[in-house]
């Protein structure tokens, strides 16, 4: 306000007019010395006398124009102060610190504040910070709420100058030279009615039954129709009292349409309806488990639905036994609490095997990965796949990027002198390369895009094939011609080695290929310790037959001194939290296979009494490799999908990218710590 104030623009032109009237007296001056130089004499003293008067009327008179513009300004000011203190919606002046400078009645008000009040504005709206005020664009539009009000919030930047108005000796002389003007609108109404449209949308959910066929042949005869009863009952009771739509359309399988309003009351209960179902008694020795899906937020019903159905092919692709929410792209998990229950018929193997058959019997060519940084179960089903295809005289290929030293002695087994092709392992550039559009991608042991030995693979092909054991997360191989997803089996391995049966009762395993099969259900099983079933041990059997050896076997999965000594660095290193779980980083300097090694260490730690659930971690490759075990109580699946990672209830893990190792620690301590006060832990 104190700094000169110039003319511009048209205004300074024509003040400025004379001044350029006399340079063109200037000008014919000049012509009328060449006329006559006594009479140009006196045209410029003319001229002199001209600029001089012009000069000075000029000074004069620019002072009383300002005078008179800046009173001009003043009665428009308080004009528009009176405007804006008349008006219905609040409106209210800050400083760029925040500082509340000037308000109008309606912004006092409505925050029953006085003209004195000239704190900053998150004391009205704690939520706006100077940070957000001084960010601001010409046209931006900040929500803001207050005691369960909504209000839209338009602010504008202007210079001090612009606004006579405002009490500028509030203004600090270290602060901008700006000064922020904001008027909200009530939205409260608006924001009511959104909240309730989207209440009352719609949402989807499919139910069924996992063990149906089972429960019932367990059950005797009269009593079949009353279990059947009881669980149609249960699951009426738990939408009983709502605006809920059940349709039972198949005897095992249930279709609920209700109002998304009640997710919130399914979220807090955790689908309680899966515990419910387990009560269920009429003599059946076997526990009654359903999955859930339900799909919600889509744009439509149709896609609600979708929603529905991807949520209860995640459902029972991770084991069954529990509820998946798909909001959109977001997904979660419910429930899960107990082991997978192993399914005794190999009805669904043999229907797999006829189907990659069928697959394999239209394509010229084979693609097989496992995961990165493959390991004795993804070499060794990927050989059972090479096998299969072979038999059907096709072009297969495994495709391998770091050959880690827990899979180097098996694949030293299949060269040209023992009667494989040259060209049996491809890297990942050559399966890219050789890739064509009569080619299948076969993924063995893993469900997940980014951890496979070769991505961009998945990227190129329209048909692929996946067979995995691991349960599935958010991140999954999407639009497979055939997904083969049995978390309840112990390995890939065990997987691989029921489909061989199916697909020619002349098919013969060279003793290689079956000892690497074998080997690949040993690990995964830790000696036939965890995840072990009766399917199992008929695929053991059979692979014995085909002619597996333990010694041989038991051979190719010694360690070296190395990584021996990492193992046992890791137990010794193990740190005790919360007394159940131990916590340990496994060394990898010098170790060729770390991630196997941290594997195996964490089953050490499982021998410890009193330890519930293990984690070793492991630096490699610029990641931190977490690797988890329990025995049966600690559902370390749930633990390690918080971390990003996944698996089984009993064997599970996470890669962490950007973490040290101490602040990989404090994440796993950190995860614990809010699941056991969640509940999601019991003790």
């Amino acid at each position: 306000m104190n700094g000169k104030i110039d003319f511009k623009g048209r205004l300074l032109k024509t003040l400025k007019g004379p001044i350029y009237l006399g340079v063109l007296f200037v000008i014919l001056n000049v012509g009328v010395y060449f006329w006559d130089i006594r009479s140009g004499l006196v045209v410029s003293a003319f001229i002199c006398i001209y600029f001089v008067s012009v000069c000075a009327f000029y000074k004069i008179s620019k002072k009383g124009l300002l005078d008179e513009f800046i009173n001009m300004s003043t009665y428009f000011d308080k004009d528009q102060i009176a405007l804006i203190e008349s008006l219905d919606i609040p409106y209210v002046i800050m400083d760029a610190g925040s500082k509340i400078l000037w308000m109008n009645k309606m912004f006092m008000e409505e925050f029953d504040k006085t003209e004195e009040y000239h704190k900053a504005i998150a004391g009205v709206f704690p939520s706006l910070s100077r940070e957000i005020i001084m960010q601001v664009e010409a046209n931006d539009i900040v929500t803001l709420e207050r005691d369960g009000r909504f209000f839209r919030a338009y602010i504008r930047r202007m210079p001090v100058e612009a606004y006579h108005g405002v009490n500028i000796d509030l203004i600090p002389d270290d602060e901008s030279a700006f000064i922020f003007a904001m008027y909200l609108i009530d939205e409260t109404k608006r924001y009511t009615l959104i909240q309730k449209y989207e209440e009352e949308k719609m949402a989807v959910g499919l139910i069924y039954i996992d063990n149906y066929d089972d429960v019932l042949d367990n059950v005797e005869e009269i009593k079949a129709s009353l279990l059947a009863a009881l669980i149609d009952k249960r699951i009426s009771q738990f939408f009983e009292n709502k605006d809920v739509i059940i349709k039972k359309y198949d005897q095992d399988k249930y279709l609920v349409i209700f109002k998304q309003y009640y997710l919130d009351e399914f979220k807090e209960n955790k689908f309680s309806l899966l515990e419910d179902t387990k009560e269920v008694k009429v003599g059946n020795g076997m526990a009654v488990t359903l999955s859930i899906g339900v799909g919600a937020k889509g744009k439509d019903y149709r896609s609600n639905y979708n929603y529905a159905r991807a949520a209860i092919d995640i459902a029972l692709g991770r084991g069954g036994d529990q509820a998946v929410l798909k909001e959109g792209d977001d997904i979660s998990y419910f429930g899960n609490k107990t082991r997978q229950v192993e399914k005794v018929t190999r009805v669904k193997a043999r229907i797999k095997a006829q189907a990659l058959q069928e697959i394999m019997e239209a394509q010229e060519q084979v693609l097989i990965m496992g995961h990165h940084i493959g390991d004795v179960d993804s070499f060794g089903s990927a050989i059972g796949i090479y096998r299969a295809a072979s038999l059907m005289d096709k072009k297969a290929h495994i495709v391998l990027d770091e050959i880690t030293s827990s899979i180097r002695p098996m694949k030293a087994m299949f060269t040209v002198e023992n009667g494989y092709p040259e060209d049996m392992f491809f890297t990942p550039e050559q399966a890219v390369e050789n890739h064509n559009k009569n080619t299948v991608v076969m993924v063995v042991d893993c469900n997940r895009p980014s951890y496979t030995e070769c991505p961009e693979l998945l990227e190129i092909s329209d048909k692929i094939v996946v067979f995995d054991h691991h349960v599935q997360g958010k991140e999954r191989i999407e639009n497979a011609l055939l997904s083969y997803i049995e978390p309840y089996a112990s390995s890939a391995c065990e997987m691989v080695t029921e489909v061989l049966q199916y697909f020619s009762e002349d098919i013969r395993l060279s003793e290689a290929e079956a000892d690497c099969l074998f080997a690949g259900i040993i690990i995964d099983t830790n000696n036939f310790t965890t995840k072990t079933g009766v399917r199992t041990f008929e695929a053991a059997a059979y692979l014995r037959r085909a002619g597996a050896n333990v010694e041989r076997v038991r051979k190719m999965l010694q360690n070296d001194m190395a990584s021996y000594r990492a193992r046992a660095e890791a137990v010794r290193r193990a740190e005790t939290y919360h007394g159940v779980f131990a916590i340990s980083v496994c060394p990898s300097e010098g170790v060729d296979s770390p991630t196997v090694v941290g594997a195996q260490a964490a089953n050490e730690l499982l021998n410890i009494i009193g330890i519930k659930a293990s984690f070793v971690l492991t630096e490699y490759q610029g990641l931190i490799f977490v690797s988890s075990r329990s025995i049966d109580e600690i559902d370390v699946q749930s633990i390690m999908e918080k971390m990003g990672g996944g698996g089984h209830l009993n064997v599970a893990g996470a890669q962490l990218k950007g973490y040290t190792i101490e602040e990989a620690e404090d994440f796993i301590k950190n995860t614990l710590d809010d699941m056991l006060e969640k509940g999601d832990i019991v003790l």
